[in-house]
This record gives structure tokens, C-alpha cells and sequence, in this order.
């Protein structure tokens, strides 16, 4: 198994890093525009090998697309991050330039290879490279719902004491801070609805702290988070890799599935060797139905602006 990581960052990076820990690939294969940035992880992280003793081969590439020929998963993360104060919707125009050209040269060498899209504005990054690719639905990924739903569960588990790992909770539409959608009447507490320990205060609290947690982030840091988006993407890796039939909930295309078309939004849905394999109805209300539905609207507005590049 071949996996390829473009964008040497932090994010990727720190992808990378999971995937090599984890062993998900006989090969790594670390791909960035800067000159030796990728080429230096690379070798950081292999000389943990020996601590961590893991076997998979990492090489690090500056802009040299032949050397992640034949890749079966390829992580895009590469653009500019959100600095303080700036919106994914800022980042369009140039991250879409960037977007482009990096599945355009993934394909050319690896044209049977599953995309997952973490770069931003997440959900239009995505839905450019379905658009512009025009591989089969189902190779195309974005991340965002898988993080913002680890950061939902975070924040539950800040309220309730507990551990995040007894926690099952989902966030669906638009990567973004007023388009995310988590869905608190569905979360549970190891199959207990958390709306029976959290008061109506508590619970709007953990839905607003989570729809603004890139941002709280942001502002802390003063650049996007790393740690969190890097291991969503290793653990979306890990699902495709060991065809594990994981659910998550991911940017994916819609073709009337949630009331919505020919647009990518965050779905519940399961992850396997073929990428992602079905869409769930989880039943929303119509309450969270509207919440979706303006989801969607906000997302296509950024969408129509890759009409003008």
C-alpha cells in the first residue's frame, strides 16, 4: 500500500506522521513546493523509526510528482492556512489554484487513487476536485466532518466529564463556522442520549463552542490547528487502507441524498477500500432539515465563486 501526503506543513505533517506511526503503508510519501521542506520531515520522522519501530519507508519529494506514482490514497492539504481574522472564504481564489494543479499531477501518476481533501474552504476544495477531475464520486473526500465531529465530542466531554472515547457524536453540512451542523439531539453517551445529563444552556453552549472551534483555535495559535486535522486524515487513511466500512461523516457529492444536489457537503458516511461506499439518512427534523438546507446555500455561494477564476 502507497500513500502520498501533499503539503509538508503542519497538517500534513502531522498526517503523516499518524499514518507512519499507525503503519498504514509500506510507503509514505511526503510531497511539498518548498524546497527541502518535505525531503527534511521525511527524514525526521523516519529516524523515529527505530523509537517507535515502524517500518514504513517515508520520502520526501520537492514539487517531483513521479516519485508518488502509483499512490492508492493521496491527502491533499496543501494552501495557504487561515491566519487570525480571515474566513475560508478568503482563501478561494488562491487555494483553488493550488487545489487544481496538485490533482492534475496526482492523476497523471496515480490515476486510480483515492483523494481525501483537507485543504480550505474544505467543501469547495472538494467539490473542484470532482468537478475538475471528474473521477467517480466516490474517490473524492473531504475531512472537515470527521474533525469538526472529534471536536464535538471534545467539547460534550468538557461538560459532561467523561472521556471522548465513550462519546458518539456527529456534525453534518459545511466545514465552516456557520454552516457546521452538530447534531446534539443525536449524540450519545456510551448509548445514552447526552440530552438526559446536559441542561438546554449546556447544550447550546457545547454547539456554539464547537461550531467555532477552528476559529477559537485560530486566534489562540494564530494560525489553523494541526494536530486534530492531521489525525482526522490519518484515520480516514486507515479506513480506506484496511477497508474498515468506518463511518464518518465526510464532504462528499450529493445527488439528492439530504435534499441536495451537485454540491459536496458533510454526510454521515462509511469508508471502505473503495472509498466512500454508502450515504446514511440519519432522519433529521425538520429543524436540522432548514439548518441544512442553509448550509447548502451558504456552501454553493462560495462554490459560485470558482465561476469567476
Amino acid at each position: 500500500m502507497k500513500v502520498t501526503v501533499v503539503g509538508a506543513g503542519a497538517v500534513g505533517a502531522t498526517c503523516a506522521d499518524n499514518i507512519a506511526r499507525a503503519a498504514l503503508a509500506e510507503e509514505l510519501v511526503l510531497l511539498d513546493i518548498k524546497e527541502g521542506l518535505a525531503e527534511g520531515k521525511a527524514q525526521d520522522m523516519m529516524q523515529t523509526a527505530a523509537l517507535l519501530e515502524f517500518d514504513t519507508r517515508i520520502t520526501g519529494s520537492t514539487n517531483d510528482y513521479s516519485k508518488t506514482a502509483n499512490s492508492d490514497v493521496v491527502v491533499i492539504t496543501s494552501g495557504l492556512p487561515r491566519k487570525p481574522g480571515m474566513t475560508r472564504e478568503e482563501l478561494i481564489g488562491t487555494n483553488a489554484g493550488i487545489v487544481k494543479g496538485v490533482t492534475e499531477n496526482i492523476l497523471k501518476h496515480s490515476p486510480n487513487a483515492i483523494l481525501i481533501i483537507i485543504s480550505n474552504p474544505m467543501d469547495t476544495m472538494t467539490y473542484l476536485a470532482l468537478t475538475s477531475t471528474g473521477l467517480p464520486k466516490n474517490r473524492i473526500i473531504g475531512m472537515g466532518g470527521a474533525l469538526d465531529s472529534a471536536r464535538f465530542r471534545y467539547q460534550l466531554s468538557q461538560q459532561l466529564g467523561c472521556s471522548p472515547a465513550d462519546l458518539n457524536a456527529v456534525v453534518v453540512g459545511g466545514h465552516g463556522d456557520t454552516t457546521m451542523i452538530p447534531l446534539i439531539r443525536l449524540a450519545t453517551w456510551n448509548s445514552v442520549p447526552v440530552t438526559k445529563f446536559l441542561s438546554e444552556a449546556q447544550q447550546q453552549q457545547v454547539v456554539a463552542d464547537t461550531m467555532v472551534g477552528g476559529a477559537t483555535l485560530t486566534k489562540l495559535i494564530g494560525t489553523s490547528a494541526w494536530y486534530a486535522p492531521g489525525a482526522a486524515g490519518a484515520a480516514m487513511v486507515e479506513a480506506i487502507v484496511r477497508d474498515e466500512k468506518k463511518l464518518f461523516t465526510c464532504c462528499v457529492s450529493l445527488n439528492g441524498e439530504y435534499g441536495q444536489k451537485d454540491i459536496c457537503l458533510g454526510v454521515p458516511v462509511v469508508i471502505g477500500r473503495n472509498g466512500w461506499e454508502k450515504i446514511l439518512d440519519f432522519g433529521l427534523n425538520a429543524d436540522e432539515q432548514a439548518l441544512f438546507a442553509k448550509s447548502a446555500a451558504a456552501v454553493r455561494s462560495m462554490n459560485d465563486v470558482l465561476k469567476t477564476l
